[in-house]
């Protein structure tokens, strides 16, 4: 099961519950699909 958290303009953002421990989120729409780290943060400047 993949609970979607936000959706936007034809994308669906979803995670999955027995994943890796580093959290991220996964994007996914009809044109492809990604995975966006949430750890570690970093500051751009």
């Amino acid at each position: 099961m993949s609970p979607t958290v936000f959706q936007e303009k034809g994308f669906r953002f979803f995670f999955f519950s027995k994943e890796e421990s580093r959290k991220h989120v996964h994007a996914y729409s009809g044109d492809g699909e990604a995975k966006f780290w949430l750890e570690p943060t970093t500051n751009w400047q």
